[in-house]
């Protein structure tokens, strides 16, 4: 492959291939979510911002800027569920009558957003509490995430993609692919012929995309029986290094110019925390909450379901190698180291 481009390189080349990137202001820790204008027919935006409006208005002046308003746009496409790449969808397409595509999974999340997001909420109070965060605790971080759904909001999806399948617009055409993990609708959208990957949330330059564990799309609350997560992200990293890509267009901060060495930075820290999280279970069994307060300390409290995600990821890993098994009692699980952690395996 040719030498990596710098960042500011990459997005020069994907506006003059019609691709502008619209950093949109958001309330939360990640900053600014890019959504992206594709100049082509039909007039395409990719993700939306939070429903807020401060957002709003700074899409509106990105639009202006190319000469276009929100009237002007005739499909948003989504790259997944979460609130800050969703929140105006419904302002937008009661705005523009613009058809909507998103992974056919997403199709009843996104139509019926609030009933969705309560049951997300159901799911995740079911998975602290198993997982050993105080129920006080739990009830708190539920009144917040109730709060935050006023950021986020939904649409029919007029158009659902298929994984494997196309997205076809008059001068380019997007390979779909699902690369579950950060969340479980998240896709990528694939243009060969530029070697430009539209990449959402699923590849982020300057921090690691959280496996967050989620409800699944096709089930209702089950925290028995959760996904893997993280297995399910270095999957979806694996597949997408096999991509010749020019550079990945992200969901936040930089374009990645070289997704195969981040990628295989990701995929080492994955092995070394996990490492680190088998040493601290030496001195016997721990709830995954609190192997998060030893991992991270007051974070595992201000950032409970984050770092609870992170563990458990982490926790399947090393259960897949024998090397720590789980307990429950009472309704509540613990983990035990078993046995020596194997090693790495070279994903060059």
């Amino acid at each position: 492959m040719a030498a990596a481009l710098d960042p500011q390189t990459a997005l020069a080349e994907a506006a003059s291939a019609g691709i502008h990137c619209m950093p949109i202001p958001t309330p939360f820790l990640v900053g600014r979510v890019n959504c992206y204008l594709i100049e082509d027919d039909p007039l395409t935006l990719v993700d939306t911002g939070p429903n807020s409006g401060k957002a709003l208005d700074e899409l509106e002046r990105a639009l202006a800027e190319r000469g276009r308003r929100v009237e002007d746009l005739d499909l948003i496409v989504v790259t997944h569920q979460h609130i800050d790449h969703i929140g105006l969808l419904e302002v937008l397409v009661r705005r523009s009558g613009a058809e909507v595509a998103a992974l056919d999974l997403l199709t009843g999340y996104l139509g019926d957003y609030r009933h969705a997001a309560e049951l997300d909420d159901e799911f995740a109070v079911a998975l602290m509490l198993r997982h050993g965060i105080p129920a006080e605790m739990t009830q708190a971080l539920r009144s917040v995430s109730s709060a935050f759904r006023g950021w986020g909001s939904g649409a029919a999806v007029t158009m659902p993609l298929q994984d494997g399948g196309r997205l076809r617009l008059r001068d380019r055409t997007f390979a779909i692919q699902h690369r579950p993990g950060h969340s479980p609708s998240d896709t990528v959208f694939w243009d060969e012929a530029s070697g430009i990957l539209l990449g959402g949330d699923h590849l982020i330059k300057h921090i690691s995309s959280n496996p967050l564990v989620a409800r699944p799309l096709d089930a209702d609350s089950n925290p028995a029986a959760r996904p893997q997560a993280l297995r399910t992200y270095i999957a979806s990293l694996v597949a997408t290094r096999e991509l010749r890509a020019r550079f990945v267009l992200s969901g936040h901060g930089e374009p990645v110019t070289d997704h195969r060495a981040l990628i295989d930075e990701r995929l080492q820290l994955t092995e070394r925390r996990k490492r680190k999280m088998h040493g601290l279970l030496a001195n016997g069994p721990l709830t995954a909450h609190e192997l998060a307060q030893r991992m991270w300390g007051n974070v595992a409290v201000t950032q409970a379901f984050l770092t609870l995600s992170e563990v458990l990821g982490h926790l399947d890993l090393l259960v897949v190698e024998g090397a720590v098994v789980e307990h429950e009692q009472n309704g509540v699980v613990r983990f035990e180291a078993t046995a020596s952690v194997a090693a790495p395996t070279d994903t060059a």
